[in-house]
């Protein structure tokens, strides 16, 4: 009976963290819409974001590891704290390096809205030194690089209470052990 009540213990002990910062823990399964929208990138820095580029939209840390903005217009299917999970678009495009950027981007949280001029849109933050060798062998910024992509699907796999986005998981191991309940999964792909 020790081994059990000790079993327990260390199982409740190890979820509370996450259960207290108000996340639920969803299967790999998309849980809301799957929508198809335009893709792109953007870094936390004056000229790209308003006047205070460490805090979004949600108030949540301007995080490159797992932040993603999205339009207004899409405000009521992907609130802040939805969880998404994106597949680059299906045909090839000239202005869409989503294949070259694609290791860097994993799941991601909506965390940000965009300028309202932009309509059915997400846009993926990532760090401004995360720099992806091209082809040549130069280096460019990796949201310079994912340019414009059409036709991206973004599927709903999890939710973070909106009320607790200053909690939100701080890299993609985190976050990728809420979407599949799994501490040996890697949100990236």
């Amino acid at each position: 009976m020790t081994t059990v009540g000790a079993l327990m213990g260390f199982l409740l002990l190890s979820t509370s963290g996450m259960s207290q910062a108000g996340i639920t823990n969803q299967p790999v399964v998309p849980v809301g819409p799957s929508l198809e929208v335009a893709m792109t990138a953007y870094n936390a820095v004056p000229g790209q974001t308003d006047e205070d580029p460490f805090t979004t939209a949600s108030g949540a840390y301007s995080n490159p590891e797992v932040v993603a903005a999205r339009s207004q217009d899409l405000k009521e299917e992907l609130p802040f704290g939805t969880i998404i999970e994106i597949d680059g678009p299906a045909e090839d495009q000239h202005s869409c390096g989503y294949d070259v950027v694609s290791p860097v981007i994993g799941y991601r949280v909506i965390a940000d809205t965009m300028n309202k001029k932009f309509t059915n849109r997400i846009d993926v933050l990532l760090g401004t030194d995360t720099n992806i060798t091209l082809a040549n062998g130069r280096k460019m910024n990796a949201s310079k690089v994912m340019g414009v992509c059409h036709g991206v699907t973004v599927r709903v796999v999890g939710h973070i209470d909106p009320k607790r986005m200053t909690k939100m998981p701080k890299t993609q191991t985190e976050l990728a052990m809420l979407v599949t309940g799994s501490g040996n999964a890697l949100a990236r792909k």
